[in-house]
């Protein structure tokens, strides 16, 4: 067969109209084409990255791989099941109730059930379920509650329009003009009263069909086949999930170690022919502090392109912070170079869980959002996000949130929940020496850390103060701490700051090593062999989630 086929390929040269000398000059052309690529990748890797983090990433590669192969063998292999398995154990425990009285609906019952049973039964599940009493304000972020008024005017929406679906805006017209309505305020409240935008399912959409946006932009007005996005190391992670959908490259950018904004020198180094989007903070999730929006704009300026803000978590605090007194630096649309921005109406927005809104400065980058099929069978097919159908009452639960708290509501609001802030980062700083603040977070979130030179773990701060049943968040590089404070946080401040100040005693005296946060972060910071385990106990959480 080899013969035949070495026979073949010498006559197909001979009769070829290149010739051997003009194939073999193909060739060689061909390779040298493929060479030259990958060291102009190689070349911009190397420029955004660094030297020492290249040599980093490479070496971290190298080890998972390693790992990977390692864990083939048998006996590897049988102990790491065996940890995972205790590990789902554990999670399931926590996470699925047990115990004779609880009732398990795995398949539809034979006749309905009335409504006073479906209440019931909704009852019992609640307290058979271990859960946090979020309305005591001991919880970070998770639920922004605007009130039991608002409350009742969100379950009224939900009711009027509970069968609605702006996907037929002939049948739901009522919808379709308040989704409108929704993305004019939040435009406005943006200083973009021309702009354009939609609405989303919450902050992970949004950003998602911001970077599919910048894509489809670069592709259609630059040629770029290979995009690349530049985002900071605390810029949300559903960037990289976004980019991760869609066969994007991510530069990741390390920000000062003590302003935490992102490095614009770094940024300015990542940005290559092959570049769509810059990616600015506005206030990041991990410690709450705002990248410097007006220099990322320039860069954006200065090689056209597109410059997203993330204002998922800022949202309904941003826009308020100057009028309510407190030193804001820009971040909206009258920075030049920002291109778009997100805006969680159902976080500080007090709207009801999921919507957000994703802002473009025009429509005509909006339409790169779009999708559009003229040809289908079933008729023209087109949507302006990921979703087709989508619930009507969220959306009307959101336009009656926003007309019912007007300005001047979102105005008192900002008020209490950044003068809370405020004051524990305050007092963080004047009465826990053990212990830093990150930054200088300008609205609603406070990070700490530990001072430096100390000898304290913060994940064991953390875990302590969970003992003492709050739920705060653990984040890395550098370990540390969050609140993200809401509308009840504002009267358990002093409460705070007590049990912050017992958590440092007892971490300091008697530190467990066996909480969460220890266990779990600190298990993913020891090394990749620990990244890798702690991915595959994400796994298994999400799995659980599933577990009737």
């Amino acid at each position: 067969m080899s013969t035949l086929v070495s026979r073949a390929h010498t006559l197909a040269l001979a009769f070829s109209p290149l010739g051997r000398s003009s194939w073999q000059n193909f060739t060689n052309a061909v390779v040298i084409y493929l060479i030259l690529t990958r060291t102009v990748k190689a070349g911009r890797h190397l420029r955004a990255r660094g030297v020492v983090q290249t040599i980093r990433d490479v070496y971290k590669w190298v080890l998972q791989e390693a790992i990977l192969l390692a864990l083939r063998f048998p006996s590897a292999k049988k102990k790491v099941e065996a940890e995972l398995g205790k590990a789902r154990l554990d999670i399931e425990k926590k996470m699925v109730p047990q115990g004779p009285g609880v009732s398990r609906h795995l398949s539809l019952p034979p006749q309905g059930h009335d409504f006073e049973w479906i209440l019931a039964e909704m009852a019992k599940m609640d307290e058979q379920s271990e859960h946090a009493h979020w309305n005591e304000g001991k919880v970070s972020g998770a639920v922004y509650h605007g009130g039991e008024d608002l409350q009742k005017v969100i379950v009224a929406a939900f009711d009027r329009y509970c069968v609605s679906n702006p996907l037929h805006p002939d049948v739901f017209p009522a919808v379709r003009k308040m989704e409108a309505e929704i993305v004019a305020m939040v435009l406005k409240m943006y200083n973009n009263p021309n702009g354009a935008g939609c609405t989303t399912s919450g902050g992970t959409e949004s950003i998602v069909m911001a970077v599919k946006t910048y894509r489809d932009w670069a592709r259609a007005t630059k040629g770029i086949t290979e995009p690349e996005i530049v985002i900071p190391i605390t810029a949300h992670a559903a960037f990289d999930k976004g980019a991760a959908y869609m066969g994007i490259k991510v530069h990741t950018i390390p920000v000062h170690p003590e302003t935490r904004q992102v490095d614009i020198k770094r940024v300015k180094r990542a940005i290559n022919p092959n570049t769509i989007m810059l990616v600015g903070s506005a206030i990041n999730f991990p410690d709450g502090c705002q990248d410097d929006i007006v220099a990322l704009g320039q860069l954006a300026s200065k090689y056209n392109i597109g410059l997203h803000v993330d204002c998922c978590l800022g949202s309904f605090i941003m826009p308020f912070l100057a009028e309510a007194g407190f030193p804001v630096r820009p971040f909206d649309f009258t920075v030049k170079g920002v291109t778009s921005i997100s805006c969680d109406t159902h976080k500080y927005g007090f709207a009801p869980k999921g919507n957000s809104v994703i802002m473009y400065k025009d429509a005509a980058l909006r339409r790169f959002q779009y999708y559009v099929n003229p040809d289908w069978v079933g008729g023209v097919y087109a949507s302006p996000s990921i979703a087709g159908s989508r619930p009507g009452a969220l959306i009307a639960g959101t336009w009656a949130t926003l007309q019912y708290m007007g300005h001047n509501g979102y105005l008192e609001s900002c008020k209490s929940i950044v003068g809370a802030a405020k004051t524990i980062a305050h007092r963080i700083r004047t009465e826990i020496p053990e212990l830093r603040v990150l930054g200088d977070p300008p609205a609603s979130v406070v990070a700490f850390a530990v001072a430096h030179g100390l000898e304290l773990n913060v994940l064991e701060v953390g875990d302590a103060m969970s003992q003492k049943g709050w739920h705060l968040n653990a984040i890395s590089n550098p370990a540390a701490v969050h609140i993200a404070c809401t509308r009840l946080t504002v009267p358990v401040v002093d409460n705070l700051i007590a049990d912050l100040k017992d958590a440092v005693r007892e971490a300091k005296l008697a530190p467990s090593g066996k909480g969460t946060m220890v266990m779990l972060y600190g298990l993913g910071k020891s090394s990749p062999v620990g990244s890798t385990m702690v991915g595959h106990i994400a796994e298994a959480f999400l799995d659980t989630l599933y577990k009737a």
